[in-house]
């Protein structure tokens, strides 16, 4: 038993087992969720597609085929064509490049810079809390939407620009729900005792407080995806977005409008591509919500 001990010391560290067990129990309780893992399966799919694009999608997203222009779904063109000729399916394929690493990318940007605002505010507070959570209080007050479209606007259309646009307008979510997490943790033992030992506010707050506190602002990372997908095709739907030729859906979507009475397969296909998109990803938030409470483990 004690040569056992000392061997189980020596290797890995003391909470290097229970991480492990922390994550394997999320994950047991992630998978008992079938909806959640429909939404995973259905978005990591769609993620191997977009991967994969060039080497599934039967043409080019840009190929024009003037002859045959408007044909509905058939053999040859699954999901169709469009008023250029180009073929629906390869375009909704690399559109997917698009829109899932506008999402991710933006989320990405957002949550980093909320995650560290909200870190600051919570184990600081005082004059510093006040001063950042009044400003993001006045970003918070613009509808996402609204804030997106006037960064926007001003930066101007494409693709970087709209990746900033979306992650600015996210930031003060992030942010206040890592305050508020770091005000439930800021007084409890382990931060006391890493204190106690004199270590370095940064240590404790991204050592120690940051990776016990993430467990909110993961699903609400998660979920906004979903958000700036539909964010991000809304803004190319108006023009202010990625820009053609590039399919971004929201644009494929923006280029079929004009058409849909006669051809409705132009703003069906990309339209589905979005709902699942958005589905998929709301799912897993919600298995991931439900796997993160601690109230629902066994």
């Amino acid at each position: 038993m004690a040569r056992k001990t000392a061997k189980k010391g020596k290797g890995a560290p003391a909470n290097a087992g229970k991480k492990e067990s922390m994550l394997a129990l999320t994950w047991k309780q992630l998978i008992r969720n079938k909806m959640a893992v429909a939404g995973l399966i259905l978005i990591g799919v769609m993620a191997i597609l977009a991967i994969l694009a060039p080497v599934i999608a039967p043409y080019a997203y840009d190929k024009q085929d003037l002859y045959h222009t408007f044909l509905g779904p058939c053999r040859e063109h699954w999901f169709g064509t469009d008023n250029l000729g180009r073929d629906i399916f390869s375009r909704i394929l690399y559109g997917a490049r698009y829109s899932l690493s506008i999402g991710i990318a933006a989320v990405a940007m957002s949550l980093v810079a909320g995650v560290s605002l909200g870190a600051l505010c919570g184990f600081y507070g005082g004059k510093l809390d006040m001063i950042l959570m009044r400003v993001l209080d006045v970003f918070q007050s613009i509808p996402g939407m609204l804030m997106a479209i006037a960064v926007s606007a001003t930066l101007g259309p494409g693709l970087r620009n709209c990746i900033i646009a979306l992650s600015i307008s996210s930031v003060p979510g992030y942010a206040r729900m890592m305050r508020a997490s770091m005000l439930n943790i800021r007084d409890m033992e382990y931060v006391e005792a890493a204190r106690s030992v004199n270590a370095r506010d940064g240590r404790i707050i991204f050592r120690h407080m940051i990776p016990n506190a993430m467990a909110p602002t993961i699903v609400q990372a998660t979920m906004g995806v979903a958000t700036a997908i539909l964010v991000a095709a809304s803004l190319s739907f108006i023009g202010l977005g990625v820009q053609p030729p590039a399919p971004e859906w929201g644009a494929m979507l923006a280029d079929g409008r004009n058409y849909i009475r006669d051809f409705p397969h132009l703003v069906m296909f990309p339209g589905i591509a979005i709902m699942l998109a958005v589905l998929s990803l709301n799912m897993l938030g919600d298995g991931l919500r439900d796997a993160l409470d601690p109230r629902l483990k066994n």
